[in-house]
């Protein structure tokens, strides 16, 4: 179960500066982001996801990188 992100975003959440609730809201962990690169995510505080569900990133996943990975 994959996320497709920009570069920079794509290191941001596998270093746990950024995870996603189940909704696909953003997290940011705080203080661990300069506002210039906090400009680099979706200005709605959500993550673009297909509207197909099968291709949406799974809770389980999502769940295991909050708890596992994000610094926040």
């Amino acid at each position: 179960n994959g996320v497709a992100l920009s570069g920079t975003i794509h290191w941001m959440f596998d270093r746990g500066l950024i995870t996603m609730e189940d909704d696909f809201k953003i997290i940011k962990a705080e203080g661990l982001i300069p506002d210039n690169v906090s400009k680099l995510l979706n200005a709605s505080g959500y993550a673009l996801v297909p509207e197909e569900l099968m291709a949406q990133p799974h809770s389980q996943y999502l769940r295991f990188h909050r708890e596992q990975v994000f610094k926040g």
